[in-house]
């Protein structure tokens, strides 16, 4: 797939990811496409490694997009730990 297809995936998974999981988000339309393209390729990657299938085969497979999701969600709730505290202070 050239890189076209995986910047729509990365915007249509991650969309996807953040309607499965909605909230607050301190990122925008951009980080939304960065975390489905990467959650494409995590995804993809899990596929391989824990049911030993190639997920990725092309834009109009139904492995694609679910891998697609799937790491998008799991990116997602990352992403969400990682940048969700920092504005929060614990009063001992």
């Amino acid at each position: 797939m050239g890189i076209i297809a995986w910047i729509l995936i990365g915007l249509f998974a991650g969309l996807i990811a953040k309607a499965l999981m909605p909230g607050k988000d301190p990122g925008g339309i951009i980080i939304t496409i960065l975390i489905g393209i990467a959650g494409g390729l995590l995804g993809g990657w899990l596929g391989k490694v824990i049911f030993g299938v190639d997920s990725i085969d092309g834009f109009f497979d139904v492995s694609t997009w679910i891998a697609a999701i799937v790491g998008s969600v799991i990116l997602l709730a990352v992403y969400r730990l990682v940048t969700g505290n920092k504005h929060h202070h614990r009063h001992a």
